[in-house]
């Protein structure tokens, strides 16, 4: 299983960005998915998940900015970002949801694959 992750980069507050995850080696529509981030000094943390039918969830900071999303046709997963802020900046990563888990899956346990991180930057 792989999960590459891309779109970050250094961007200006108030831009949009939408990061992209494309799996390999799974059946992809099967499986439910989500996005971490991991700010600078911080531990990583849950931002959003996505299951089977478009279900999701997303932590309480995260609604009304961010949106996630999927295509399987294109074994991709994606997380808009609106309006960022410099508080956005970390490393997002995706992530496989272990088929065992309950919804919704919020802490890194509840995973098993991950995908390398692609680094977002937000200048004031």
């Amino acid at each position: 299983v792989q999960l590459q992750a891309s779109g970050g980069g250094l961007v200006q507050a108030g831009d949009s960005l939408r990061l992209s995850c494309v799996a390999s080696g799974m059946f992809f529509s099967t499986w439910r998915l989500g996005w971490f981030r991991r700010p600078p000094g911080k531990d990583r943390e849950f931002v959003a998940a996505i299951g089977w039918s478009g279900r999701t969830h997303y932590t309480d900071a995260a609604k009304g900015r961010f949106t996630v999303s999927r295509d399987n046709a294109k074994n991709s997963v994606y997380l808009e970002i609106n309006s960022v802020k410099p508080d956005d900046t970390a490393i997002y990563y995706c992530a496989r949801v272990h088929t065992s888990q309950f919804w919704p899956p919020i802490v890194e346990g509840a995973y098993d694959a991950w995908g390398q991180g692609t680094q977002v930057t937000v200048s004031s």
